[in-house]
């Protein structure tokens, strides 16, 4: 029996209290279940930002996409995570990452780890949280071989990107979901596979601005970005099908959405109610 659809929106950026109140209570009216906070230096902060979401919602569950794990010590991320947990009811999940971009890194005053130290120390951060938090659920999102062990082994949501790292394969998703299976065992039928959603097209159109996807592959041309799992195109109905069909093709039921996609992916989210 196919798994039901989550679908969460990505806020980045926010301009005041009220505009992030309207936002955040029109997310939860239109069918989003998740409100994910990426971690990034110039954007929103976390948990205030949650924090402040938590305060005027009711049904939102409220997470990270994701968490730049090398930027804390679990006992003092732990800390804001309990806490964060207890003013939303109970609506937490935490996600986790392990951190990329090397300006950021700079900007906060720290080093930079190799990458295999950054995925070692989201293995640490993993297993703190799973101790501190059993019953709070860990999404783990990620790319490469090592980081998607972790989280088949540990997570209980998987967030896929459906790029091809060894740029061979027709279908690189259905190699990644292959490899998640492979490494999670009998994990798997348990595990929530999410999918990030970096294009949708706007109100009345049927492609969708590219600026956003080009960031994370900016050698593909526009048909090759177009093609990507990440980028929905068509009307409401045919974005809601595309999901649908990745959802009996790779297992994929948890979609989440940029914040500036909210008007015209409520459609999809109706059409799929």
């Amino acid at each position: 029996m196919a798994k039901d659809f989550r679908f969460g929106m990505s806020l980045r950026f926010i301009k005041s209290r009220t505009a992030l109140v309207e936002k955040v209570k029109r997310a939860e009216d239109v069918g989003f279940d998740v409100l994910c906070v990426p971690d990034h230096i110039g954007a929103a902060a976390p948990f205030p930002t949650l924090t402040a979401a938590a305060m005027v919602t009711t049904r939102l569950r409220l997470s990270m996409y994701v968490l730049n794990a090398a930027f804390y010590k679990p006992a003092l991320l732990s800390r804001d995570l309990l806490d964060l947990d207890k003013l939303s009811d109970g609506r937490l999940e935490i996600g986790l990452g392990t951190g990329y971009v090397r300006e950021e890194f700079e900007a906060a005053e720290l080093p930079y780890p190799s990458a295999g130290a950054r995925v070692n120390y989201l293995q640490h951060m993993t297993t703190y949280l799973k101790e501190h938090h059993p019953k709070t659920p860990i999404l783990i999102a990620g790319n490469g071989d090592r980081v998607l062990t972790i989280a088949a082994q540990h997570a209980d949501i998987i967030g896929l990107t459906g790029a091809n790292v060894h740029g061979t394969d027709d279908d690189p998703l259905t190699e990644r979901v292959e490899f998640v299976r492979n490494a999670a065992g009998d994990r798997f039928g348990a595990l929530e596979l999410n999918l990030a959603i970096t294009a949708v097209p706007a109100v009345g159109e049927s492609v969708p601005d590219l600026k956003m996807t080009r960031m994370y592959a900016p050698g593909l041309s526009d048909e090759e970005i177009l093609a990507t799992h990440s980028v929905l195109t068509g009307s409401p109905r045919e974005m809601a099908d595309t999901l649908s069909e990745y959802r009996d093709k790779y297992g994929v039921t948890f979609i989440t959405v940029q914040d500036n996609h909210i008007d015209n992916f409520a459609k999809v989210i109706a059409e799929l109610g």
